[in-house]
């Protein structure tokens, strides 16, 4: 079922956006819609919220966050760093250096990963690489980076190690966790962070 739900997420917009994308914007690199629908299918698309916060907490200079949601709700809240690009607008010329290039790892989000799954369809139809989507977009990294639960007591080792790192990143990104080791991942200074638009509140809803 939930392959399915995934499935429809990705069939159901992938005609509008393939008609949609203009023939003299689509470079030569560009996918089949079978080689389009086969890398959404498998997820090629999706990088982990724990590898965002790890690169965010270390001040990767390599990361651009890229929020495809409205100004008003970018207004409302960002993530450290990130630059609005509206779903709606991603077509517009201006954003085309940002979207086609090599030299930063760009990640879409939204609120879930729907809007952030169809900008990377978009970009991905048009040719351009080096773009990806946050797994379970902000409802996740509210959810689980920045909010982690405490594992049971019979839970492996493996999620100790996943919440001891997340209760580290909140505490270096925000959110409400409290870094209790001295090996906390901490963040060069030698780099310096992006202007960030101010946060004001939790997102809510989908997509």
């Amino acid at each position: 079922m939930k392959q399915l739900k995934l499935l429809a997420l990705i069939i159901i917009p992938l005609g509008i956006i393939i008609a949609a994308v203009p023939a003299d914007r689509v470079n030569q690199s560009r996918l089949t819609p079978h080689e389009l629908l086969q890398e959404a299918g498998a997820g090629v698309q999706f990088i982990s919220p724990d590898i965002v916060a790890d690169m965010l907490v270390q001040k990767d200079p390599s990361l651009r966050l890229i929020d495809v949601r409205t100004p008003e709700e970018f207004e409302d809240y960002s993530m450290s760093g990130a630059i609005n690009i509206p779903l709606s607008n991603l077509l517009s010329d201006e954003y085309t250096d940002i979207l086609n290039q090599d030299a930063y790892m760009n990640v879409f989000y939204s609120n879930g990963s729907v809007y952030a799954n169809q900008a990377w369809m978009i970009t991905r139809q048009l040719g351009y690489e080096n773009n990806f989507v946050l797994e379970g977009g902000l409802n996740y990294w509210f959810g689980n980076i920045l909010s982690p639960e405490v594992p049971s007591q019979t839970s492996p080792d493996e999620e100790f190690a996943r919440y001891d790192f997340r209760k580290s990143a909140a505490a270096a990104l925000g959110g409400g966790g409290v870094i209790s080791t001295d090996d906390a991942p901490q963040a060069p200074k030698a780099v310096k962070p992006p202007v960030t638009a101010k946060a004001k509140k939790k997102p809510s809803g989908g997509c």
